[in-house]
């Protein structure tokens, strides 16, 4: 998962030298994002996050600008820039980030912090909101596609780091979810402890389709490129997390049939209507099926999608967003 990457990777901010684009606007709140590092046009979490924040923006009345972050050293900076220029709402992406968005909500409380996928911890700032997701809800859906699909009654998952409980919680809703359509599949499962090397996450894939899985879904940020790259090669079906991957990953899309989703746009949007509607905004707010803040992307590379298939996805939402379905009981 790309935003886990926060271990291991860093994307700078473009600051200084480069201020962010941005949505014009008379009057009305003022809206900053800045990124993790890498670029704007991510097809990931710097991406859809600020479609959300520009569609918050346009919602609410409001302007919005971004600031591209280029190394991890620049993250304190491009938050302060907003802060000096009178923002009223500046919404940071990824876990690394996390620390300088939490000192500056501190310094500032009369500005408004979101930070997608960072947790607060007790004390929290009345003005900082983190937005989280219930991964274990879109893992579940993933894992309803593998279940459903699988022919040889093996299915995998790789993991980045088994330290990290939003990875861990994608593989268990995948798992059960699986086990609930399929009972008696067998699902491999191993975290190769590294979300930034394609190749150990190739060989992760390699082993299990050994052993004779046909479907493996990657929960590894960049070492998932590789998982898929395997998937691909060896003819077997893929699935990518976090965000529509067939569009990111355009290597793989001929094996990726869905990815587990975050709904990052739904995320950043709603939050700056909350924070429009009711004021201070704080605490962790999680994204779940309850407010589509999570899901699966589209079916692709299936000919014909089984029979039943968009049946079950669509009923194990409704189940969720009721409380019927617990994917981690």
């Amino acid at each position: 998962m790309k935003r886990l990457l926060a271990f291991g990777l860093a994307f700078g901010l473009v600051v200084a030298g480069c201020g962010g684009g941005g949505l014009g606007g008379g009057g009305g709140l003022k809206i900053g994002m800045v990124t993790d590092i890498g670029q704007l046009e991510d097809k990931s979490f710097n991406e859809f996050s600020w479609k959300g924040v520009q569609d918050g923006a346009s919602a609410v009345g409001g302007s919005a600008k971004n600031i591209v972050t280029k190394d991890i050293a620049d993250y304190k900076q491009n938050i302060q820039s907003f802060v000096d220029q009178k923002y009223d709402v500046i919404v940071t992406v990824g876990f690394l980030i996390g620390t300088d968005t939490l000192a500056a909500a501190k310094a500032n409380p009369g500005i408004q912090f979101f930070g997608v996928d960072q947790f607060i911890p007790d004390p929290i700032p009345a003005n900082y909101q983190g937005l989280l997701f219930n991964e274990a809800q879109a893992g579940y859906l993933a894992g309803i596609v593998a279940g459903t699909i699988t022919k040889s009654s093996k299915i995998g998952a790789v993991g980045g780091r088994e330290d990290v409980p939003p990875v861990v919680n994608y593989i268990k809703g995948y798992e059960n979810a699986a086990k609930s359509v399929k009972p008696g599949v067998q699902v491999l499962v191993n975290y190769v402890g590294d979300f930034n090397a394609p190749d150990k996450g190739e060989a992760s894939a390699k082993t299990m389709i050994g052993q004779g899985a046909d479907v493996v879904f990657q929960v590894a940020g960049l070492t998932g490129a590789g998982v898929l790259r395997a998937a691909c090669n060896a003819k077997i079906w893929g699935i990518g997390v976090d965000v529509d991957q067939y569009q990111s990953l355009p290597d793989a899309k001929a094996c990726i049939v869905t990815s587990a989703e975050k709904r990052l746009q739904n995320a950043t949007r709603d939050a700056i209507k909350r924070f429009k509607d009711k004021g201070k905004q704080s605490g962790n707010f999680t994204n779940d099926a309850t407010n589509d803040g999570i899901g699966y992307s589209p079916i692709r590379n299936l000919n014909p999608v089984p029979a039943g298939l968009e049946d079950k996805l669509k009923q194990a939402i409704a189940d969720m967003k009721s409380g019927k379905l617990k994917p981690v009981p």
